[in-house]
């Protein structure tokens, strides 16, 4: 098959991440799955990885973890062949922890990590555990079910880190493919959304989604916020996350990868009973919900396609933020 291959062994500069070869083809073991991948998200984890933010965990990889594929190979009753199927970024986990078994899969000692610690979608097949494979709602696309797997998954469980209620003022912080879907859920839920961000493009898109005010990066929301979610990977942002809280009110961070939050006053930013939590990956659990709810808001987000061939533009278009919608590679 061919696949983009990710070497971190070898050095690489920006845009040249990634080399396009052909690879056996994946052979199933006991309870996985062969799929045939019809498209696969690009995400900033998968950014993260190529340039090396976080540390390797295999030499050679195939990255992708937003996968949409179809069942060839494994099938089951409950996943007939050609099911089309969603595979996310938690790939597996050992089920035996304290984590697990106390209902915090998202938080296992020994997870399985789609497209980083096993690989992943930017391939023509890949084999995927099956009781890690969701199956997709009928008549939604492969290039729109593709940036719902982790960018909407993640997304909404960063809500739900955050404890947002209905009808609250909730901030996003960064306006990427994460945030332009937990707006819909917000809007759903008849919640007040603040949008700070930098760029014109993403402004328009919060305006265009419903957002009640949107501010430039250094601008500051007008009113309290009960919940803020941030989604850039600055620490800069999280002070400014805090900074807009009302009291007892809840900051929740979605990102895999930080860079250092600045010294902030506690007397003036934290106390007071707010709160900063952040979000971990996310359970097969928060998976269900959400393409639950995702079917009943008849989401379709907006979609940049590239080939495979193409993978390394499709992750610059992430770094510089230049897709028109979310990024997808279509074998």
């Amino acid at each position: 098959m061919r696949a983009a291959v990710f070497d971190s062994t070898s050095a690489t500069s920006p845009g040249a991440w990634l080399s396009l070869e052909e690879t056996p083809r994946p052979e199933i073991g006991p309870g996985e799955v062969l799929l045939k991948i019809l498209a696969c998200g690009v995400c900033r984890t998968d950014l993260h990885i190529v340039e090396r933010d976080l540390a390797p965990i295999q030499p050679r990889l195939i990255p992708g973890h937003q996968i949409v594929g179809e069942v060839i190979e494994g099938a089951t009753a409950a996943l007939p062949a050609g099911t089309r199927v969603g595979v996310s970024w938690m790939g597996g986990v050992d089920g035996d922890c304290w984590f697990c078994r106390h209902g915090m899969e998202n938080l296992c000692d020994r997870p399985v990590f789609t497209g980083f610690s096993v690989n992943g979608g930017y391939a023509e097949f890949a084999v995927v555990r099956a009781d890690f494979a969701n199956p997709l709602p009928a008549g939604l696309e492969p290039i729109h079910a593709a940036p719902l797997l982790c960018a909407g998954i993640i997304g909404f469980r960063s809500l739900r880190v955050a404890g947002v209620e209905r009808g609250e003022r909730v901030g996003l912080y960064g306006f990427g493919s994460s945030a332009s879907l937990a707006i819909r859920v917000l809007r759903a839920w008849g919640c007040q959304v603040y949008v700070v961000t930098r760029g014109e493009q993403h402004r328009k898109a919060a305006e265009s989604l419903g957002a009640e005010w949107v501010g430039g990066e250094d601008a500051k929301p007008p009113v309290p916020l009960d919940r803020a979610i941030t989604f850039a990977p600055a620490g800069k942002v999280v002070v400014d996350a805090l900074s807009a809280l009302r009291k007892g009110g809840v900051a929740a961070i979605n990102a895999i990868h930080l860079d250092q939050v600045p010294a902030f006053d506690y007397d003036r930013l934290l106390w007071g009973e707010r709160q900063l939590r952040s979000v971990a990956n996310m359970t097969r659990q928060d998976a269900r919900d959400f393409l639950t709810l995702a079917r009943e808001l008849n989401f379709r987000p907006a979609a940049a396609v590239f080939s495979l061939d193409e993978a390394n533009r499709a992750l610059e278009a992430v770094k510089h933020e230049t897709a028109d919608g979310s990024a997808v590679i279509v074998p």
